[in-house]
């Protein structure tokens, strides 16, 4: 059972981060952030990285990886986003 459930970690970590890089790449090779939500993408980030704190706790190699990568394609985003605030484009 522990390996099955570790397989299933594995497979939600996976689509749930992958599920972030079209984004991710949308925003970045566009640069364009106005149908994007900065407080949606805050809490996100915020919430991402709680999981991530989260898998380190409990040593859960599916929670730390995916949370690490999807942390960082999140933050980009909202790093766009916010910068495109500053600069009066959202």
């Amino acid at each position: 059972m522990p390996e099955t459930a570790e397989l299933i970690g594995f497979i939600a970590a996976f689509l749930t981060t992958y599920a972030f890089v079209p984004q991710a790449v949308k925003v970045w090779r566009e640069d364009e952030t106005k149908a994007i939500s900065l407080g949606m993408y805050s809490l996100t980030v915020a919430g991402i990285g709680m999981w991530l704190v989260y898998g380190i706790i409990l040593d859960s190699l599916p929670l730390i990886i995916a949370n690490t990568i999807t942390f960082c394609l999140a933050s980009s985003i909202l790093y766009k986003k916010i910068k495109h605030v500053r600069e009066g484009r959202a």
